[in-house]
């Protein structure tokens, strides 16, 4: 019987649900599936881009462990696709290759003042909270008043991670690099700022009631903001969950504050002109009865000392694999990897937000990921053809470059070991944030 030897790149919810649809399918073909990730530990965005305090979501990586522990892959952790291992490694062993990279960087914001100390992009911050090995341990956290552009749940995020005290994070799996960080922040207001009005964000109706459940926070709306025209109106009567929203910021309206030690401000029709360091300046908008915005000639500002950016994730390119600079994705027909002539690159496919970028939530990951495996199954008279696809190959190659990767039973380790750093604390789990730390816990050196 035919074999497929797959490699997927990127360990996240997006290759994870690749590899198990593709288990599960109806074949006429057997398959073996090894799983290359650059970070040490598996599950890439839900354990470094979910908040700490949403253990709800992180959830969702008992699902992603069942499929790793089926004993049908092959986990490769600590390997950096381009420089421990490359394409044209992948033709040498395997019949294709799936790349769910995800999107990790910030989209840009082009506004005077962006590029200012102090100015910080979502997706970075995540990543430190989230205990990300490559970024620094020390977060500069020295503003008493923050700004933070989006009206999506990464601002929300951003602004609750920001507002909240430390202490109240200390049930949660944070890292204690972390905590302390947070610990010592000065900050006393939190400024989140949204183009569009109260009917038209992007937020989900739980994650914005748990900005009102925060200890010793007063949540800050304008009575300005919500004088709706007909569109927002519309919106409200017709989506259950935008009038669940509505209802959540009118209850807001209505409960005194002036009593906690931190606010929250929720400013909606305020489009972003400048940062200076000191201030951040926006301008007023309104309604256009189309369910947009148009400026007002009206300019604000508020006290700013650090702005932090939440507009969207972008994609990072791949080594000799083709990339749109403009949307951030590898360009693709509904998984199979186009070139520049829209033409289909044999044996290469994409699967999540390398694929269409980041929209959507991780569960929808999962019906993007049949779409891919689908094309792959089809396409099988244009897979490579490997001249060594014995699975001992792979391993001796990242071995003679002396690649110390890390390995499922690795994964195991490090799992323990965190839970174990918990434990005494009455915590889910500390994480290790420390590369060769996490790669020694998981090696056993």
């Amino acid at each position: 019987m035919t074999k497929l030897r797959l490699a997927i790149v990127g360990a996240g919810p997006a290759g994870i649900y690749a590899a198990d649809i593709l288990l599960k399918a109806e074949k006429n073909f057997d398959v073996s599936i090894d799983l290359f990730e650059q970070l040490p530990a598996p599950y890439g965005l839900v354990r470094y881009g979910v908040a700490p305090d949403h253990p709800r979501i992180k959830g969702i990586i008992t699902a992603l462990k069942d499929v790793l522990d089926s004993g049908q892959i092959r986990l490769f952790g600590n390997v950096y696709f381009g420089r421990d291992i490359t394409l044209d490694d992948l033709k040498k062993h395997y019949n294709a290759v799936i790349f769910s990279t995800g999107a990790i960087r910030d989209a840009q914001l082009d506004i005077p003042g962006i590029d200012l100390p102090g100015s910080y992009g979502a997706a970075d911050f995540v990543s430190w909270y989230d205990g990300h090995p490559d970024f620094p341990l020390e977060w500069p956290l020295e503003a008493t008043s923050v700004a933070v552009i989006g009206n999506g749940n990464v601002a929300l995020d951003v602004a609750r991670m920001l507002a909240k005290h430390a202490d109240d994070l200390l049930p949660t799996e944070i890292p204690a690099n972390v905590y302390e960080g947070l610990k010592a922040s000065p900050v006393t207001d939190v400024h989140v700022f949204g183009r569009r009005g109260p009917a038209q964000v992007k937020f989900s109706p739980l994650e914005l009631r748990e900005m009102g459940e925060l200890n010793d926070v007063d949540m800050i709306v304008h009575d300005e903001d919500f004088d709706y025209d007909d569109a927002s109106k519309a919106a409200i009567a017709s989506n259950k969950q935008v009038m669940v929203i509505d209802k959540v910021l009118n209850q807001w309206r209505t409960r005194e504050t002036g009593s906690a030690s931190r606010r929250l401000h929720l400013h909606f029709y305020a489009s972003p002109v400048e940062f200076t360091g000191e201030t951040f300046r926006y301008e007023r908008t309104r309604p256009d009865g189309e369910g947009g915005v148009v400026g007002t000639g009206e300019f604000r500002e508020v006290a700013a000392q650090a702005l932090y950016r939440a507009v969207g994730y972008f994609g990072s390119p791949l080594d000799g694999i083709p990339f749109d600079e403009k949307r951030g994705v590898i360009p693709n027909r509904e998984g199979q990897v186009l070139d520049d002539n829209d033409e289909q690159v044999h044996g290469v496919y994409a699967t999540g937000w390398i694929k269409r970028g980041p929209v959507g939530l991780i569960g929808h990951t999962k019906s993007d990921a049949m779409e891919t495996v689908k094309h792959v199954m089809n396409d099988q008279s244009n897979w490579w053809s490997p001249e060594n696809p014995e699975e001992t190959a792979v391993v001796e190659l990242l071995e003679s470059r002396g690649v110390e990767f890390t390995n499922l039973d690795g994964w195991h380790n490090l799992d323990e070991h965190e839970l174990a750093l918990g434990e005494p604390q009455g915590r889910t789990r500390i994480k290790v944030v420390d590369r060769d730390e996490m790669i020694g816990v998981s090696n056993n050196r």
